[in-house]
């Protein structure tokens, strides 16, 4: 029987997570917990570049894990990055941003790329990723 084409009713609200969107094979999980690990590892140094008041900036967490995506799906800038973090339910859920969560601008998360890669961030997070046991264990049957 032919299916129907005409718009449904949208729903005001969704029952359904975006955990529970993405399938539980999708390569994006293991490599969410992995970068999980090794931000949690990092925490004291995340702790250092930020100050103790003022204005809240963008989570150094969700940052790392939004420059992930950029470079993996070959986002050619920031404002595309922006864009796809905006609509792309995938995407949202491997940042950790909530389904209403503002996205930023990208001049802000610009701004705080730089403060993380003048602290060298990016050299330590490698070292932390590399340091986990599942990490090590698939280098080392190279």
């Amino acid at each position: 029987m032919r299916g129907c084409d005409q718009p449904g009713a949208d729903a005001l609200f969704s029952y359904v997570s975006a955990e529970a969107r993405v399938p539980a094979s999708h390569p994006l999980r293991l490599i969410r917990a992995v970068m999980d690990e090794a931000l949690e590892a990092l925490s004291a140094e995340f702790e250092v570049l930020y100050a103790r008041v003022g204005r809240s900036s963008v989570a150094p967490e969700k940052l790392i894990r939004a420059l992930l995506l950029q470079a993996f799906f070959s986002i050619r800038s920031e404002r595309q990055l922006m864009q796809q973090l905006d609509y792309n339910l995938l995407f949202r859920w491997f940042v950790g941003l909530s389904m209403d969560a503002p996205v930023w601008d990208a001049t802000t998360f610009s701004k705080n790329r730089d403060r993380l890669l003048e602290a060298d961030i990016t050299r330590k997070l490698l070292a932390a990723v590399l340091a986990q046991p599942r990490v090590a264990a698939g280098w080392r049957r190279r």
